[in-house]
């Protein structure tokens, strides 16, 4: 998740009280689609959007698993978001450091 673009997207998808309280739940372990929609005032359709949107960010992966579909969090994709978190709090000499005061 190297590019600025990604982690963008993935902040997108969490952006969303719902799919942030799935991603939530997920973070404990894998969950098939009826257990999440069971936890949701919320139609299928619209939790298909809502998957949708986390698997598109690649924070969340799915598998077909019979007639369920089975989705788990990217942990690669969430240890590097991490990772974006803590660059973010520290500033290398080569970035430029803004300041209101005039010179």
């Amino acid at each position: 998740m190297e590019k600025q673009v990604e982690m963008v997207e993935v902040l997108k998808a969490l952006a969303d009280d719902t799919r942030y309280k799935i991603f939530k739940m997920l973070l404990h372990s894998e969950l098939c689609a009826c257990t999440i929609l069971d936890e949701f005032a919320i139609t299928q359709p619209t939790l298909s959007h809502h998957m949708k949107k986390l698997t598109n960010s690649g924070l969340i992966t799915c598998r077909k698993d019979g007639i369920w579909m089975r989705y788990s969090v990217n942990h690669a994709v969430f240890d590097e978001m991490k990772l974006e978190f803590q660059r973010l709090d520290t500033v290398s000499e080569t970035e430029t450091v803004y300041s209101c005061e005039k010179k």
